[in-house]
């Protein structure tokens, strides 16, 4: 029987942790200093909006861990010892290992910011950062977002709950255009607008500037524009949490390298999730994928390779899933910010300006390469049989009705994007 460690007790990590239970006897243990428990990441927005409570947003029962035998560790690890296979916690102790499987997630960036290290300024990324906005935004009149993805909108969409008024500051020409075509960052910057935040283009933080008890004050622009707030929140972007191992023996990048079975470098020690970087990924995606599903398959996949037989990671087609405040928005294959050699697509938006679908195509063969959604549900695994089969655009046009997903009573809008459709492309 062997002892496999797990640190991380995120999605990969706990998914690897209970298919490893299913398929063996092995000893496990979970080891992570953020929570005793998993809980789903992406609720806790809903915790600080007053929609939920923590205990809601975990998946199991407290007594699961127990029942199934895996060993739950609340510590931090400040030592990865490779050769003896032991880790070192910052009390002191240590635990040792058979396998290693790291799945230590993701810290917020930080760009060397003057004052970014003040009262009130944080990230939004572990329970401990929900617990440090609750606490610094309590009663707060201003606060400023730095850095325009995905959970600078969520940050947005707190605050704005709390009744506190939000500068949104973004670098780029407009809301997320560096993953977004131009049509759909464009209806996302309206969108954010008639929400009332101060959304400012082109404009990034020069520095955070401090009161007399070494809080935040108020930003200084590269405009050298002064902004008073008295929260800063850091969301440009996250990057692996590796740091602590940048003295072992395993190889790093951005990430921790590993190969298409999750393996390092090292003997027994795996990587998966938001840490992990893979040397040789498929060509249709990237090489580090920080988003719930992956983590997900990889940890099944990591269990498949650890106690039945060597399982390759293949994630299929890329998917992901988001909501900009009332606009849900769904990705499907392959829908980049601009169009490369050979690609074509047709763009339909409602007149209400909160709806929209981006339909890419091969220019020769006509067949479907990927689909953005606003505003409208779409069925995953209709686009994705579509996309893996190569449907052909006019096909998946007249289908659309198939792919629809939004509740019985809701308006349609299949007949109106066939018409335009037939009419711009021939």
């Amino acid at each position: 029987m062997k002892h496999i460690v797990i640190l991380g007790n995120g999605i990969s990590g706990i998914t690897a942790a209970r298919h490893i239970r299913k398929l063996s006897n092995n000893k496990i243990s979970v080891i992570s200093s953020e929570t005793e428990y998993f809980f789903s990441r992406t609720a806790l927005m809903y915790i600080y909006m007053g929609h939920m409570k923590y205990e809601h947003t975990k998946p199991y029962e407290d007594w699961l861990w127990k029942k199934n035998r895996i060993e739950l560790i609340q510590a931090h690890v400040k030592e990865v010892d490779t050769n003896s296979k032991k880790l070192v916690f910052t009390n002191g102790q240590n635990i040792g290992y058979d396998v290693l499987i790291l799945a230590t997630g993701s810290i917020s960036n930080k760009f060397g910011w003057p004052g970014q290290d003040l009262k009130g300024v944080s990230g939004m990324y572990s329970y401990q950062d929900l617990e440090y906005i609750e606490k610094y935004t309590k009663d707060i009149e201003r606060g400023v977002i730095v850095g325009g993805g995905l959970i600078g909108i969520e940050l947005a969409e707190m605050l704005k709950s709390q009744g506190i008024e939000v500068t949104f500051l973004v670098r780029e020409t407009s809301f997320w255009n560096n993953i977004l075509p131009a049509e759909e960052s464009e209806l996302i910057n309206n969108h954010i607008r008639e929400h009332h935040i101060d959304l400012r283009l082109e404009t990034e933080l020069k520095e955070i500037i401090p009161d007399e008890n070494g809080r935040v004050k108020a930003i200084k622009t590269n405009n050298d524009e002064i902004i008073t707030c008295q929260y800063v929140g850091l969301t440009a972007g996250v990057m692996p949490n590796i740091a602590f191992l940048k003295d072992t023996e395993i190889h790093l990048d951005r990430g921790i390298l590993v190969d298409e079975y999750l393996q390092t470098n090292i003997e027994d020690v795996y990587a998966i999730g938001d840490c992990a970087q893979h040397k040789n990924p498929d060509p249709s995606r990237k090489p580090i994928e920080q988003v719930w599903y992956t983590g997900r398959m990889q940890g099944e996949t990591i269990a498949q390779t650890i106690c039945e037989s060597k399982t390759k990671y293949q994630p299929g087609i890329w998917f992901n899933s988001a909501k900009f405040f009332d606009i849900e928005y769904q990705t499907y294959g392959n829908v980049g910010n601009e169009l490369k050699e050979g690609e074509a697509q047709f763009y339909w938006e409602d007149k209400s300006g909160r709806k929209c679908v981006k339909l890419v195509y091969d220019k020769m063969d006509k067949a479907i390469i990927g689909v953005n959604v606003f505003g409208l549900r779409m069925k995953h695994e209709v686009f994705e049989d579509w996309i893996k089969n190569r449907k052909k655009i006019h096909h998946v046009v007249s289908d659309l009705r198939k792919a629809n997903f939004d509740p019985e009573f809701t308006k349609k809008h299949e007949k109106e994007i066939n018409k335009i459709f037939s009419a711009e492309i021939v």
